[in-house]
């Protein structure tokens, strides 16, 4: 097969979370295990740092791999979903993996994955551990898809954890109350390995402290032990908070050597080390284009606020979601004050636009349908002055089919 042939057999022919939503999220680890084995477990092969949470995940794990690069270590990035080509998931030292070992990774063990059912999911995580064990990275920052503690990343065992944060995210499959999605997401906690929550919230304390005392690691909030003000070279003020949690984990990375100077140019070069799109990314000026994949309460309520701020004539929102959010408690924080182009992302998961406008128009939000994602960010552009601000979200796959 070619590489786009393998690529179509993965996303067509094996469920993927990302695409069709709740029947294809899989509640246990014991095919990556028999995974693992059959690949000689390369999890074991290499060093690695796992990091979870609601929010932030994915600018956190960039940021942690952009300042071991400025150390000098090879890093292998893991992270989830794509936005423009498969190898986004798997990089060292920010260049994507290899189309030819996507192909063969996938020709060699075509007999094993039909024989054993396995989830996309499953295949991308064999397929990442599996590179970096063979390409020798000196370490790995692996993210976690979907939950924590029955995620098929959850067979490493990490140096340090980093949960980022807990907000209303899949609660059809984590639990409906704050504390049942914080013990999902405290699964990734390994025995006597540190871990950093990257902020202290009073309604998960308790079982993030629990889990921790089980498991004699040591827990720390990011918030309450690092007080410098670092920049960073991605945009959006909601940074800070995981800045802070980025920082936590480094000093707790037991035999890396990481001095000040690798931080700072780290955190700054960001986007040039790790490749990092769809977090406030600029696509244009005059006018303003931000694109941004926030897509749950938390997280839209940071980048909105961020919105806010913005100084501009008039505001054009691209808009479009997939089916399991909910907008009730989504729309209510988009401004009034704009004109909005609302849109399917092409998945099958993507919202029916007319839902969406249906649904908009209950909380103020006015404009009109277009067929694609493209159309309306089109004539968004037409439409908007040179003075103005062209905000494009909702989804991360509305984000993809626009950078």
């Amino acid at each position: 097969m070619t590489y786009r042939q393998t690529l179509d057999w993965m996303f067509e022919q094996l469920p993927m979370y990302q695409q069709k939503g709740k029947s294809a999220f899989n509640d246990k680890l014991d095919k990556t295990l028999a995974l693992a084995a059959h690949l000689g477990h390369p999890e074991k092969k290499f060093k690695s740092i796992h990091v979870g949470g609601t929010n932030g995940k994915g600018s956190s794990s960039h940021m942690l791999a952009s300042v071991l690069q400025e150390a000098g270590y090879k890093t292998g990035l893991y992270t989830s979903p794509h936005l423009k080509d498969f190898r986004e998931r798997i990089k060292i030292n920010g260049s994507p993996i290899d189309e030819e070992f996507v192909v063969d990774f996938i020709q060699e063990n075509l007999s094993f994955f039909n024989a054993n059912g396995l989830s996309f999911f499953e295949m991308c995580v064999g397929m990442a551990f599996d590179y970096f064990a063979q390409q020798k990275v000196d370490i790995a920052i692996v993210e976690v898809g979907l939950g924590g503690r029955l995620d098929s990343t959850n067979i490493i065992v990490p140096e340090v954890a980093l949960i980022t944060n807990i907000g209303w995210d899949h609660v059809d499959l984590l639990g409906d109350t704050l504390p049942k999605i914080a013990f999902e997401k405290a699964g990734i906690i390994k025995s006597d390995v540190p871990v950093v929550i990257g902020e202290y919230q009073e309604d998960t304390a308790e079982v993030f402290e629990a889990v921790a005392a089980s498991k004699n690691a040591e827990l720390v909030y990011a918030d309450r032990d690092v007080q410098n003000n670092y920049e960073t070279g991605l945009l959006g003020a909601y940074q800070t908070k995981n800045v802070k949690g980025v920082v936590a984990i480094l000093r707790r990375l037991p035999n890396f050597k990481i001095a000040e100077q690798h931080i700072v140019a780290g955190l700054n070069n960001v986007v040039q080390n790790t490749g990092l799109m769809g977090r406030w990314q600029v696509l244009g000026t005059a006018p303003t284009v931000i694109c941004d994949t926030a897509h749950n309460t938390e997280g839209l309520t940071a980048v909105l606020n961020q919105l806010a701020q913005q100084h501009y004539d008039k505001l054009h929102i691209v808009l479009g979601f997939v089916k399991d959010k909910n907008l009730d408690a989504i729309l209510p924080l988009f401004p009034k004050n704009a004109e909005y182009y609302f849109c399917r992302p092409d998945i099958p998961r993507g919202l029916d636009v007319e839902k969406l406008r249906e649904h908009g128009k209950t909380y103020g939000l006015r404009g009109k349908n277009y067929p694609s994602v493209a159309s309306a960010y089109r004539i968004a552009r037409e439409c908007a002055s040179p003075t103005d601000f062209i905000f494009i979200g909702g989804s991360t796959f509305t984000v993809a089919e626009v950078v």
